[in-house]
């Protein structure tokens, strides 16, 4: 796995290693005037912008409720993914209370979160609920402000809210501690406010690019160079998610362009790997871009369509009588089971015996709710009528 991260003087390479001879894209003359074959890319931008209509098409007819479930789960899988794409594992149902809390929504019975997890919230969502606002480098130290509170990276003490000062080289490196592969050398630090300069004055500027190919580029010109001593590869998560709020014009998120490159990881890194060892024509990147928000898109409208058909289950079936456990598994079904349902886990998930699990199950048979697999050998197997007949697309 390669290793995003900050390569201070007690990382650098040992003396007898030759420095560095790779040419990085920043060292192109023309820096940093990106150029991309628009007819490559002109099909799968239609797509993506035809896809982001659909599912905007399929969330707005959602009730109050299902927006703001969809809002939330999204929001939350964001913030955790993009944490994880770092090797950072941040606790699921601390993101989502947080982020529940700061949207005003409820939040009863999740836990309670630290100072750090409300900073990582409060970034996300003044990203996204505030995108049309300037980007200023004010506004990204206070981002990068509550991502290190304590002024340090782990056990090391780090420039807070300022763009990197060190003379050490900053480096993209994976590898055991003294043989290191170096993917990326970033920009020198005396270099970088006046690339960031650059870089901001093109965020606000207006421009004739497609604002999907502008949230690519954006993505790869702030990652190349790398302005802080660490969380870059987070706030470069973070200004995409901005920019792509800019796009669509939506102050809530329905989908996670996180997640879909957590899913990719390795070609995340190969590909910005090959394209910061390239020239200036980036059609490659932003065609990877646009095939993994694609992605992320996709699984969205998988999602909405669960959401839709669960609300028309519940519909059909308001006059039919079944208890909690029921409602309780059954929702759960819907939202996202993982793994088969058996009379073992329905006990487990609603704290019954097994008698008791085996009633509900037979009992929603009866009423044509659930069906037997016919897998799962002794121990049977159980779905929805319903879902199964979404799954083979016959509805």
């Amino acid at each position: 796995m390669i290793s995003w991260i900050c390569q201070l003087k007690r990382l650098t390479l040992s003396e007898n290693q030759k420095p560095m001879s790779t040419t990085y894209i920043f060292q192109e003359e023309e820096w940093p005037h990106f150029t991309w074959n628009n007819e490559q890319i002109a099909r799968l931008l239609g797509v993506v912008h035809q896809e982001l209509g659909r599912l905007t098409g399929i969330v707005s007819m959602f009730g109050f409720e299902q927006k703001t479930n969809t809002c939330l789960d999204a929001m939350t899988q964001e913030i955790v993914h993009s944490a994880e794409i770092e090797g950072e594992r941040l606790d699921h149902d601390s993101v989502r209370s947080s982020v529940a809390r700061q949207l005003g929504l409820p939040y009863a019975g999740l836990p309670r979160v630290d100072h750090y997890v409300e900073g990582v919230v409060q970034i996300m969502l003044d990203a996204t609920q505030h995108a049309k606002q300037p980007l200023t480098d004010e506004r990204l130290f206070g981002w990068h402000a509550a991502l290190f509170p304590t002024g340090y990276s782990g056990a090391y003490k780090i420039t807070v809210a300022n763009w990197r000062q060190s003379p050490e080289a900053m480096q993209v490196v994976s590898g055991a501690m003294g043989h290191y592969q170096v993917h990326f050398e970033a920009p020198p630090s005396q270099q970088v406010p006046g690339m960031m300069k650059s870089f901001l004055e093109w965020v606000s500027a207006f421009n004739a690019v497609d604002p999907l190919i502008k949230a690519a580029i954006l993505h790869l010109w702030f990652v190349t160079i790398h302005p802080f001593d660490d969380g870059n590869g987070r706030l470069c998560r973070t200004i995409t998610e901005m920019m792509l709020a800019r796009a669509d014009g939506m102050e809530q998120q329905y989908y996670s362009l996180s997640s879909a490159i957590l899913n990719n990881r390795k070609s995340y890194y190969e590909q910005l790997e090959q394209t910061q060892k390239g020239g200036l024509d980036i059609t490659a990147w932003i065609a990877w871009f646009l095939t993994t928000l694609h992605q992320a898109v996709a699984t969205s409208i998988d999602k909405a369509d669960r959401v839709k058909q669960k609300t028309n289950f519940w519909d059909r079936h308001a006059g039919t009588d079944v208890n909690e456990r029921q409602r309780k598994v059954i929702n759960r079904l819907w939202d996202g089971f993982e793994g088969k349902l058996n009379s073992s886990k329905w006990a487990k998930m609603c704290h019954c015996s097994q008698d008791t699990a085996l009633r509900d199950i037979h009992d929603l048979i009866e009423k044509g709710i659930l069906r037997d697999t016919g897998e799962g050998g002794r121990s049977k197997d159980y779905e929805l009528i319903d879902m199964k007949i979404l799954d083979n697309g016959t509805k």
